[in-house]
């Protein structure tokens, strides 16, 4: 029977057969409305109303302390000349040592070079304490090492177009375009090492020929003084590392061809061998001495170098015709 709408209605389960959903006039099912006047309750209320959510909640941290750095601030000697080393080393890295699409980034490489490095700076040692006829030989070692160390980019300004030319005549013909094409890195790396070398001696060279300390300095001497002090503060170590630099990486060669750098690295150190050969001769000691003294270093660069080119084709692809 029908109530109108006020009674019970005759829909299955619900009170009220008339509204809709099975709900008749009686408005809501029983139970709390479903809003209030004042809205929906705010969503997830926290354990504390109306504060943050602090033991919940991330909480504010307090700004870190201010490190003091003692005696490597920059107002101490150690903070200044660190500083200074930085700053070379940057611009060292940045002229000539860019790695460049070319370059194959394999750690296994470089941590066998560092191990022939540590293994051959440790048979030297071992033969100049087995077979040490001459009391100057540590410091003649030192000197040879860091005059290989000058002279090695010279060496490379001078070999490296002979085996860049021979190494883009070699590749196949479609390529050559190419390789020349990339040959901006290399000359403009060679480009800042001479005129490196052009500042420094365009500024100490005449510093040495006309200052006098005895007689009294006109204004530009003292600016020759304050450019002669710079560059033996800050472009001594620049000169170093770009020296140390360009040796390693060939003057950025491996941005023409990756396997550049090992066959450069090759040409250099034969040359090396034969001016030590032709200019000390043979070191004393026995036969053995003598061969490892000589060729236990080219010979292990040698190794080196030709197991680097062929990782490099096995392992990458890379080949002197690609």
């Amino acid at each position: 029977m029908a109530t109108g709408g006020w009674g019970p209605g005759n829909g299955p389960g619900r009170p009220g057969g008339n509204g809709s959903g099975g709900q008749g006039g009686w408005g809501a099912p029983y139970g709390p409305p479903q809003g209030g006047p004042y809205g929906p309750p705010p969503p997830n209320p926290g354990p504390y109303p109306n504060q943050p959510p602090y033991p919940y909640g991330p909480q504010p941290m307090r700004p870190a302390a201010r490190r003091r750095r003692g005696c490597l601030s920059f107002g101490s000697p150690f903070g200044l000349v660190g500083a200074i080393l930085r700053s070379a080393h940057r611009v060292a890295t940045r002229l000539f040592a860019q790695e460049g699409d070319g370059r194959i980034e394999d750690r296994t490489v470089d941590r066998v070079q560092l191990a022939r490095t540590v293994l051959g700076a440790a048979a030297t040692i071992a033969l100049i304490l087995a077979y040490n006829v001459d009391p100057n030989r540590w410091e003649d070692a030192a000197y040879g090492g860091a005059a290989q160390l000058i002279v090695a980019p010279f060496v490379l300004i001078i070999a490296a177009p002979l085996v860049i030319i021979g190494f883009i005549y070699y590749a196949p013909p479609h390529l050559r375009p190419h390789l020349r094409s990339r040959l901006r890195a290399p000359l403009k790396a060679v480009g800042w090492y001479v005129l490196t070398l052009v500042v420094m001696g365009g500024i100490l060279v005449p510093t040495a020929l006309t200052v006098d300390a005895d007689d009294g300095k006109s204004w530009w001497e003292y600016v020759l003084l304050v450019a002669s002090l710079i560059v033996i503060v800050w472009g001594f170590p620049f000169f170093f590392m770009a020296s140390l630099y360009s040796a390693r990486s060939a003057f950025n060669s491996a941005q023409v061809h990756p396997m550049l750098p090992p066959v450069l690295t090759l040409t250099l150190v034969w040359v090396f061998a034969a001016f030590s050969l032709i200019g000390d001769g043979m070191p004393g000691g026995p036969p053995i001495a003598q061969f490892c003294s000589t060729l236990g270093g080219p010979l292990s660069v040698t190794a080196v170098s030709l197991w680097e080119l062929r990782r490099m084709r096995t392992r990458f692809g890379v080949t002197l015709r690609s």
